[in-house]
This record gives structure tokens, sequence and C-alpha cells, in this order.
């Protein structure tokens, strides 16, 4: 069976501890792992999502504390959606002014209510609110509710120079298809996945290269199902668009490849398995270090390199 949309987000932040406690806090997102940067086991790789960490609700950061702030250019995503309930909007204004996060006022775009604001990172940030997921599981806190509690991606934008090349990707490859049009953002979704199911095309020739830092996206990682749905979707990029991808590459909670599609954003594709609670149980997810079995020997090494970061609320100190 195929399996199509985001599979996660990965973005480059500031200090670590500053941005466990903004998606932790802030947005009450749960922390499902905590592990390092497998390319550069000196600094974190954090995961936020849902109670499973399920697809479709990752957002994952490399955390460098000194990291320089990035300028948002084309050939970058924009903006990063997250889905909350229709009528929940009002009750995230009042949050995000009582703890001084600046934001935009609400708009409409595509027939949707949606909320505009930036991370401490300056990454760019928005909650759309969503008919029907209210009746969806959530990851409620002490002070947000689960009737107004993120429900994982809605959807990401990305800024090119020029719409065609990057949607035969979406279309021919990704599993999405053109629904909707407005001024230079054309919408594409996936059939019958509404968490993480839209991509968003923003055409704008001549803007500014990007400038990669903190706030900055890193990547787009897309799904697949299992190995071979992963293994076809790489002939199909060879075969019919000329893109060779990465060798696969085991990130431990999934196996990825990653491409730079036409527009020059980097992509990955992700396998839905073997999941976030592979190495502990769901229960206790985020709550410990964990480290990759070659990385392993290394642990105490690691471990007195990595700047210390606060538990978030409701979750037991670490020893």
């Amino acid at each position: 069976m195929k399996t199509h949309g985001i599979h996660h987000v990965t973005a480059i932040a500031g200090p670590a501890g500053r941005n466990v406690d903004f998606y932790t806090r802030v947005l009450g997102m749960r922390l499902v792992k905590k592990t390092v940067n497998f390319d550069d086991p000196g600094s974190y790789h954090l995961y936020y999502g849902d109670e499973a960490g399920s697809p479709g609700t990752i957002l994952t950061f490399f955390p460098w504390e000194h990291a320089a702030s990035g300028r948002l250019g084309v050939g970058e995503a924009q903006e990063t959606v997250l889905r909350v309930p229709e009528d929940a909007i009002g009750w995230w204004i009042q949050r995000l002014i009582e703890h001084g996060v600046a934001h935009d006022k609400p708009v409409k775009r595509f027939g949707e209510t949606v909320l505009a604001f930036r991370d401490p990172d300056g990454m760019r940030l928005a909650l759309a609110a969503v008919p029907g997921a209210s009746s969806e599981t959530s990851w409620p806190t002490e002070d947000i509710p689960a009737d107004v509690a993120i429900r994982g991606f809605h959807s990401v934008s990305l800024l090119v120079e020029e719409k065609a090349p990057t949607a035969a990707i979406l279309t021919g490859v990704l599993g999405f298809s053109e629904i909707a049009t407005e001024e230079t953002t054309t919408r594409y979704a996936v059939e019958g996945n509404p968490i993480g199911g839209i991509v968003d095309i923003r055409a704008v020739g001549g803007f500014l290269k990007p400038r990669f830092g903190a706030g900055s996206v890193h990547h787009i990682a897309f799904r697949a199902a299992d190995d071979d749905e992963q293994a076809a979707m790489v002939r199909t990029l060879a075969e019919d668009h000329g893109i060779e991808t990465t060798e696969q590459r085991d990130r431990n909670y999934f196996r990825s490849v990653y491409f730079r599609e036409p527009g020059h954003v980097l992509f990955e594709i992700a396998t839905d398995v073997p999941g976030f609670d592979i190495d502990e149980p769901r229960e206790s997810l985020g709550e410990a270090l964990k480290l990759p079995a070659g990385l392993e020997a290394h642990r105490e090494t690691i471990e007195a390199a990595l700047p210390a970061i606060a538990q978030p609320a409701g979750v037991p100190a670490l020893a």
C-alpha cells in the first residue's frame, strides 16, 4: 500500500534548551526523541511530534548553541504550518500573547484561517484552523487542553524560481496532485491524508538566495511506507526525472535517501518503519539520550560535550 505526504521537517536552531522550552511548553508538542546528529555527534538532534511520533507530526531540529541567524531565500522552505481545530485560533492568539511570541493577524488562505508567527530563532511557523481536526487524537499538556492542541502538520510552503520543475517531482514521484491556486501560490495535496498532506509552491523569480542558519529549514522528508516503496520512488526519480539520490542511510527510526529537487530544496524520502519506539517504550519517549549502536562506546564523551537541557514539564529529570 502506497503511503504519501510529509514525514518530517528538519530545521536549524540556536540553543537546545530554548528550543525544547518553546516547542514543548509554549506549543505543547511532545519531545519524542532526544538523540544526536548522526553526522555531527557533538550536537543534539531533537524530535517533536504527537504521542507516538507518527509520520506527518514530526518536527526536528539540529540545535547549535552559537548558530548565526539564517535568511530566507529562493530554493528553501518558506513556512511550516501546523494543524489545530477549527475554533482554536482565538485561544492560540491569546497564548502567543501571554508568552510574548510575535505573530501576524489571522488571514484566510485557501478558505482556511491561518495564524503566522515565528519561533525564538525566527523560523516561520503558522497554525491552520482545520475543520474536523477536533475529532483527531492530540497530546494535551497541563495548560494546553486536548480541544485546542496541535494535530501534526498541515503543510509546508516552498519558495522557488519556477513552479513546474518542483511540481513535477511532487506529482510524478511523491504522490501529490495540484488542487488550487491563489495569486503566486499553488497548492498540492495527497488524497486521503489530511495530516502532512499539503505542499504549497510559491514561485518568485529573482528572489535572493538563502543564507542558512538558525531558523532555516534544513530539509523536508516525504513518506514511504517501507524500503520497497522507497526504492520504487528512487527508480522513478532516476528514470523519469534524471535525479539521483544518496545511498540509503539508516537513521534508526526510519531509513532515508536525500536529493535536491529542481528548485534546490533538499528533499528526503523516509520510511515509516521502524518508528520511534524501537529503542524505548512509548510512555517514556524522549526522556533518555539515545545513541546509535556505533556511538554507544563514546557515550561518556558525547554526553560531556552536549549542553544540559531541562526535561519538558511532566517528565522526570534524568539522574
